[in-house]
């Protein structure tokens, strides 16, 4: 700064201000104090004269500070044409990024963070000698900061000159603050102002009656009442009178709802414009400009103190204002809505009396004034520290608790704005009291942002994503560009949402969001810079408010933007050329929010209800920081699909704690960024056979959120001396691991010996226990192997010195006791015929492989004779004996005891007699008779009681009984006790193992008989088996095939079927001579059916024909083997086909006639009988039903549905008469059903079919008698029948 140009500016006090009286007062304490308090009055003009009675005084470079960057530039403007300079020569100003000041500039207008900023690089602020602290009342962080800074500062610098001016609010304070400055009070010129008191109802409606209670928080009413109440008083002082009117409004949002609702009132001669921070230069020099008619300034408490808008003579004081306000509990800063103080509606009146006398309506009551606080509470008492501290660290100012602080904080305060600079990695551990800065908060605090965004931008510029990041910072740092109107939220969420994923061209909407709101910021800043290039201004501006975008905060974001890189490069940190992944830009965005990641709690997922009555349960909530809990923002891309692990730029406390601007994370970027934060545990320690070491789950918490849960990690950095015991039982002594060392194999072999040995016996007490291997192991392997990598490092030298130093013995492994047993009864391989099969044992009772296991080929399945295995190997056969004596019921028990005794003399009896039971020569066991009937025979020769048929079998430990494990190759197929079973079960399979093993006699795809003779049984060798099986022809629908079936039984059922399609191929289809003879009511009956169509159901017809014309030749089908007897069949078949066919078509259109009249009867009714005749009907009559239906009972099928027809016509005269026989019937159909549930898959036994036809009888005979049955038939002969099959 230099001296005054030689043209001298106009200096002069205004006369006409209040401050003209005072000013030689001022000079007088400036000579004589360092610091002078100037407690101004509203309109007292201190602001604006100040400065140049400072330059009277012959004070060059003076530093004049505002709290808000819209009064530092309106000062500076209305200080240079005050004294008829240029702005930027005489009197200049700067704000964060801008700045106009030159060489000659003498009087410097700032905001007070300008000024803390320069402390770090300027400790003395030599460059100022006079500094003016303005608005000092508002106590602000800054401002409280500045005053502690200043007052270390003055004895180091006594030619500084200070100037407090503050309302008259609390000025002993600051006087005190300064070891009793001077106070000079300056009269404000103000005129009377009126006070009308317009509280709000609860309905709200405006009264003015000031009688009503006080209220301690914001008036709870929706903001459409709250605007009209607005109106209601602009209206109320329009009619009082000329003069603009200021209305004070808590934010940007209220101030657009409020011009909107005072600018429909239609009002003649009034302008309304708005009044914040945001605003352009041009749009705030409005406000100030000359005009006619009335204006209506809407306004954020930026109009409370500093400007003084011209012309005002009414203010409207809704009596709130948003409040910074850090929650302890939470640690989130947060921004209510809350009431003033009455200091502060005091400024605010003081505002509508400079020009004439004025009206203040407050839409409050006057008690409720009267309940509020006197003063506002300073801001460093209800905020976070952490960007003071940073300052205070960068500049070195020693212990933050013995700061001068004007009022110091509280130990909390301090203690969280630590916690929070530590969380950001910015300081180094040690003193808390005196905070020493990492080369992190050393650039931190070089950056004129929120610490939080400072570190995102210093790691972004270390992982090379600082392009990206200084995006999404400029735009977290800024209100968010993105407008949601009340009115339209819907549609401006729709066009928001189009950047939650990648947009196309042109943008449309998206595709699914793909989980990241700082993703969605970069999107919308290229989006608009697209925009921007390829429209004009008018345009651009257009679009912004057809798609609700702020311009003005857009172009605050760019030009935030445009500033921030430009200090970036001067501070050395490059931006990266290429784009950067999104998986840096979330690492980096994560180093400034370690205390703002959640993981989603699965406990508020309710997976037991529908989705949508899961939806309406609310949000899931995330675990956060200390304890806290929150939910993800309704507008975030992530609210429907939250992710495991999240990270949020905000959390808002509001009715719950919300998160805003949120994206998905993986719990790499956090580790990778909060190391210094992490605690880790760790749990499950094991052994790892597939790294070969000791591994337990790590657990990463970060302020005890589990960011990882159950990572395995190597245990041997954690507790190496546990990690070389783990190994070695779970290695050495247990065998657990991979490896190729020779030693281990003689081991496990002489192991696997001596557990073979437990195993057969079934004896726990002939090993030693794995401690005495433990003990063997642990004396020979060194101390500081605890891996397997250790150990083969070691082995490799060892084993040169001596292979076998590791080597276990039988002797090691066995009692003494062990030589005592005898393994003959234990043998390993099953002899039974020419089949060797392969014995195993296991000991471990309670489990469903405990005892002997025998495994049997698939092949060789249905060649074994299912008594042989009941008689258990010779070693447990005494054993299995005496437990099925004990089986028995307790009539037949007492004749055999004691039971091991008797089941000795049994068996010993059975020995002597090989015409009751004798094995064939070699065999392990009789294959003639079961042992259960041997035991019977031998008892009853020993006791003379028959226990015959009472063994209770089932009861019989698992272990005793033979568990046969059939095989197909290497593969286990099933597995059971009842070979019988396992016989029955596997038929399908053990046909296709025949099939593929008997390729010279089995075909697939004829139509005639194009194949040789086919024996009745065919063998063949597989490997050391001898094969046997069935050949027979299987009906493939439109061609025959000839399989090998297990059994002569099954294999008769299929050759039957088979050869009835052989002959329907190879024989003439008389269907056409058999439709031409059909009478029109016949074929009416066969128009409803539950075929596909007629022609289904005549070619079924044609099948059941054929198999009545066999029978009435007394043809057996299985005798047909060859083609030569196919031949002589076919002939006669060929000659009987049309008239059988035809008979059976004429009978098959009466049983439909009669099945379409029982569909009448039913159709559209419910009930129980209904229901019941319905499914019988279904089970008589379906598709494939005729040929299915074998003969006598598919001709008695007709009168079973005559029956339910008859049934049906009498319920309907008299229900109550058919209940007690549909209840019986009901009982034997479910017993029925039950026991065919039982039986093994495939078609039923004639003698299980025999009882469902039986059924069919009783229903005739129950519910109509006079069709007459087929045969005797009861109730109880239907049960006795069904216990003789159970």
């Amino acid at each position: 700064m230099t001296h005054l140009d030689r043209d001298e500016p106009l200096l002069a006090i205004n006369p006409d201000l209040p401050i003209a009286a005072a000013a030689p007062e001022i000079a007088a304490a400036l000579l004589s104090s360092q610091v002078v308090v100037v407690a101004g009055e509203t309109g007292s003009g201190k602001t604006t004269q100040l400065p140049k009675l400072c330059l009277l005084a012959g004070r060059r470079r003076i530093g004049h500070t505002q709290p808000r960057r819209i009064a530092a530039r309106t000062l500076a403007e209305r200080i240079a044409a005050e004294t008829q300079t240029e702005l930027g020569d005489l009197v200049g100003y700067q704000v964060r990024f801008t700045r106009k000041t030159g060489r000659q500039t003498q009087v410097k207008v700032m905001t007070d963070g300008i000024l803390l900023a320069e402390i770090s690089h300027d400790r003395l602020l030599r460059r100022y000698d006079t500094l003016i602290i303005d608005e000092a009342h508002e106590r602000s962080l800054n401002i409280d900061f500045l005053l502690g800074y200043v007052k270390q500062l003055l004895p180091r610098r006594p030619d500084l000159k200070v100037i407090v001016t503050s309302a008259t609010i609390d000025t002993e304070r600051f006087s005190a603050h300064f070891d009793q400055a001077p106070i000079v009070r300056v009269e404000g010129r103000t005129y009377p102002v009126e006070i009308r008191y317009r509280p709000i109802r609860d309905d709200g409606a405006v009264t003015d009656d000031s009688s009503a209670g006080p209220r301690h928080s914001f008036p709870d009413t929706v903001a459409k009442e709250f605007t009209e109440a607005i109106c209601d008083a602009v209206t109320e002082l329009t009619a009082a009178g000329d003069g603009d009117i200021l209305v004070f409004l808590s934010g940007e949002r209220e101030i657009r709802d409020a011009a909107e609702a005072i600018e429909a009132l239609q009002l003649r001669f009034t302008e309304v414009l708005p009044l914040y921070a945001r605003l352009s230069a041009a749009e705030q020099h409005r406000v100030f400009a000359p005009h006619t008619g009335r204006r209506v300034v809407l306004a954020t408490n930026v109009a409370e103190t500093s400007l003084t808008v011209p012309g005002i003579r009414y203010v409207v004081d809704p009596g709130t204002a948003r409040i910074s306000r850090y929650s302890k509990r939470t640690k989130v800063q947060r921004l209510p809505i809350e009431p003033i103080s009455q200091a502060s509606a005091n400024q605010r009146a003081g505002r509508c009396g400079r020009v004439a006398p004025g009206i203040c309506i407050r839409l409050y009551s006057e008690a409720d004034y009267l309940a509020r606080p006197e003063f506002t509470e300073p801001e460093i008492l209800r905020t976070n520290l952490a960007s003071v501290i940073l300052q205070m660290a960068q500049a070195g100012l020693g212990d933050i608790a013995a700061f001068p602080f004007v009022e110091p904080p509280d130990t909390g305060q301090i203690t969280d704005g630590l916690r929070l600079l530590t969380e950001l990695g910015a300081l180094r551990s040690g003193r808390s009291s005196e905070p020493r800065l990492t080369a992190v908060g050393h650039q931190m605090a070089r950056l004129p942002v929120d610490p939080r965004l400072a570190r995102i931008l210093v790691e972004a510029a270390r992982r090379g994503c600082l392009r990206e990041a200084l995006i999404v910072v400029c735009a977290l740092a800024i209100p968010d560009v993105r407008e949601r109107p009340a009115e339209k939220r819907q549609q401006a969420d729709a066009l928001h949402r189009r950047f939650h994923a990648p947009l196309s061209e042109p943008a449309t909407a998206p595709g699914a969001p793909d989980g990241s709101d700082f993703v969605a910021l970069l999107r919308l800043w290229e989006y608009l810079k697209r925009q921007r290039t390829s429209m004009s201004g008018n345009a651009f501006r257009r679009l912004c408010r057809d798609e609700f975008l702020s311009f003005l905060r857009i172009r605050e974001w760019q030009d935030l933007h445009q500033q921030l890189r430009q200090l970036c490069t001067e501070l050395g940190m490059e931006r990266n050329r290429e784009p950067a992944g999104h998986d840096l830009l979330h690492t980096a965005v994560i180093s400034g929010l370690l205390s703002h990641v959640g993981l989603l709690d699965v406990r508020t997922e309710r997976k037991d209800l529908p989705p949508r009555k899961r939806a309406r349960l609310g949000p899931r909530e995330y675990l956060g920081s200390r304890g806290s809990r929150w939910a993800i923002s309704p507008g975030s891309a992530l609210a429907k699909t939250p992710p495991p692990l999240a990270v949020a730029f905000e959390l808002v406390e509001t009715s719950r704690l919300w998160a805003r601007t949120v994206a998905a994370i993986s719990p790499e970027w956090v580790e990778a960024v909060g190391e210094h934060l992490l605690k880790r545990s760790y749990a499950e320690p094991r052994w790892s056979p597939s790294s070969g070491s000791v591994v337990a789950e790590e657990t990463v918490s970060l302020y005890g959120v589990p960011i990882i849960s159950g990572r395995t990690v190597s245990y041997a950095r954690v507790d190496p001396v546990e990690a070389r015991r783990l190994f070695i039982q779970a290695a050495l002594v247990e065998g657990r691991w991979q490896t190729r060392h020779h030693f281990v194999r003689r081991n496990q072999a002489i192991r696997d010996q001596a557990a073979e040995l437990e195993e057969r016996t079934r004896r726990r007490d002939l090993l030693v226990d794995d401690q005495t291997i433990f003990a063997f192991y642990d004396a020979r392997v060194p101390a500081e192997v605890v891996s397997q990598q250790h150990f083969d490092a070691w082995w490799r030298r060892q084993r040169q010195k001596q292979d076998d130093y590791l080597d276990l013995s039988l002797a090691d492994l066995v009692v003494p006791e062990a030589e005592a047993v005898d393994a003959d009864g234990f043998p390993d391989r099953w002899r039974v015929g020419e089949h060797e099969l392969e014995i195993s044992y296991v000991f471990d009772p309670g489990s469903h492989h405990d005892g002997v296991s025998i495994t049997v080929p698939l092949a060789i399945l249905n060649q074994l004779p299912p008594q042989a295995f009941t008689w258990q190997i010779p070693g447990l056969r005494a054993e299995l004996a005496t437990e099925l004596i004990r089986s028995l019921p307790k009539r037949l028990r007492t004749a055999f005891v004691p039971a091991p005794n008797h089941a000795a003399a049994a068996l010993a009896w059975i020995e002597q007699r090989p015409d009751v039971a004798r094995a064939p020569r070699g065999d392990t066991a009789p294959d003639s008779i079961s042992l259960s009937e041997a035991l019977a025979i031998a008892l009853r020769a020993i006791t003379g009681t028959d226990p015959s048929g009472a063994w209770g079998e089932r009861s019989l430990p698992a272990h005793l009984l033979p568990r046969l494990l059939v095989v197909d190759g290497t593969r286990e197929v099933a597995q059971g006790h009842d070979l019988a079973e396992l016989q029955r079960r596997l038929a399908p399979k053990l046909t296709q193992t025949l099939t593929r093993a008997s390729r010279q006699v089995a075909t697939t795809g004829a139509t005639s008989w194009s194949f040789p003779a086919l024996p009745q049984r065919h063998t063949t060798r597989r490997g050391d088996s001898e094969l046997a099986g069935y050949p027979a022809i299987r009906d493939d629908a439109t061609s025959v095939a000839v399989v090998v079936l297990d059994t002569p039984d099954r294999a008769r059922s299929v050759h039957a079927r088979g050869l009835r399609r052989l002959l329907a191929l190879t024989t003439p289809d008389p269907t056409r001579w058999v439709v031409s003879r059909m009478s029109n009511q016949t074929k009416l009956q066969l128009g409803v059916n539950p075929y596909p169509s007629v022609t289904a159901l005549l070619a079924d017809c044609r099948l059941k024909a054929l198999d009545r014309c066999l029978n009435t030749m007394g043809v057996d089908p299985w005798t047909i083997r060859d083609p030569e007897r196919f031949a002589a069949v076919s002939v006669p078949v060929r000659e009987r086909m049309a008239d059988t066919m035809r008979a059976v078509v004429t009978y098959t259109g009466d049983l439909l006639g009669r099945y379409q009249a029982v569909q009448r009867l039913i159709a559209g009714r419910t009930g129980e009988i209904y229901d019941d005749v319905a499914e019988q009907v279904a089970n008589l009559v379906f598709t494939g039903w005729i040929a299915a239906t074998p003969d006598p009972w598919f001709g008695h099928q007709e009168r079973y549905l005559h029956a339910a027809e008859l049934r049906l016509t009498a319920y309907a005269s008299n229900p109550a008469r058919d209940r007690q026989p549909a209840a019986v019937v009901a009982q034997l159909e479910d017993e029925y059903a039950d026991l065919v549930a039982r039986q093994p898959e495939g078609p039923l036994s004639p003698e299980m079919a025999r009882v469902g036809w039986l059924l069919e009888e009783l229903r005739v005979s129950l519910f109509a008698q006079q069709l007459r049955t087929a045969e005797p038939v009861s109730a109880k002969r239907v049960r006795s029948a069904l216990t003789a099959l159970a």
